[in-house]
């Protein structure tokens, strides 16, 4: 039977509580706090990427500024990308590219020497990178002789034949594996390849002098190594391997005709590019040889 008209007016309606809403003072709080989430990250990469144009006032400031290396480094390569424009006005920062040839940050050294090799007319440019192929870093000594190349300096020819070579990552010092990188995973110069534990020491973290693809692992997590013993190989990166083809085809030599070959083969870890700077590289080496 249906209700009456009477009897729905009489039924109760049960009303919902209202709402708790938020005090301004929480909401202050979320907004901020969801602004922060957004901008901290923006800010970190507007510090950290080199490609934000400084001005000459903040260059001269940031090459001072031993305190923070990658603020070095942005400024150096403004001043490279500069100087490959042939802007003169950089020269006034010619002595602290100087400098910071001896910089105890590897990644500074690493960047100065590339920087050094944009102008060849540069004041104690030459002298600056012939001292850097005696550095301690394999990658250091491997730009400040191809930056050499550049001055028409042969000089540094074997420390670029060192960068088409694969590099053996050894143990510092005896002690457990505790940790090692993925077969074939990139990794960067500097980046860990394997950790060792030594008893009751601290665990010691064994880094990659180069960038590349870690082709092989030779200890097994939980393996016990001694002092010196090979732990991976890290083949060096596509870039680096290129650019020093490229430097070896204008100052190669027929001993290095067989490292030279190792990248002409037709293989899906050897883009096509460097493949056929390797091919150009050989040819150009013979010609020379003739």
């Amino acid at each position: 039977m249906s209700a009456s008209p009477h009897s729905l007016e009489q039924t109760p309606v049960e009303s919902k509580p209202p709402r708790p809403r938020m005090s301004t003072r929480n909401r202050i709080l979320f907004l901020v706090t969801g602004w922060l989430i957004v901008l901290m990250p923006f800010l970190f990469w507007w510090n950290t990427w080199f490609g934000r144009q400084l001005s000459d006032k903040e260059i001269a400031q940031y090459l001072k500024d031993d305190q923070h290396p990658r603020h070095i480094q942005h400024a150096l390569v403004q001043m490279g990308e500069r100087m490959s424009r042939s802007d003169r006005s950089v020269a006034q920062w010619y002595p602290e590219a100087v400098r910071l040839a001896n910089s105890p940050v590897e990644e500074v050294r690493n960047t100065d020497a590339w920087v050094m090799g944009q102008d060849t007319s540069g004041a104690g440019f030459h002298d600056a990178l012939l001292k850097m192929l005696a550095d301690t870093s394999l990658t250091v000594r491997g730009n400040a002789a191809l930056s050499l190349v550049r001055f028409g300096d042969a000089t540094g020819r074997p420390q670029i034949v060192e960068l088409l070579k694969p590099a053996a990552i050894t143990a510092p010092a005896a002690g457990t594996v505790s940790d090692t990188g993925a077969l074939g995973a990139t990794v960067r110069g500097g980046g860990l390849v394997a950790k060792i534990a030594h008893g009751d020491r601290a665990t010691e973290e064994v880094r990659s002098p180069i960038t590349g693809r870690i082709r092989s692992i030779f200890a097994d997590k939980g393996s016990q190594v001694s002092s010196g013993q090979q732990l991976a190989v890290v083949t060096p990166d596509s870039q680096q391997v290129w650019e020093a083809l490229r430097a070896l085809y204008l100052v190669g030599q027929p001993e290095d005709i067989p490292v030279v070959q190792t990248y002409e083969r037709e293989l899906p870890d050897i883009p096509d590019h460097v493949r056929k700077q390797a091919l150009e590289t050989e040819a150009s080496i013979r010609q020379r040889e003739k």
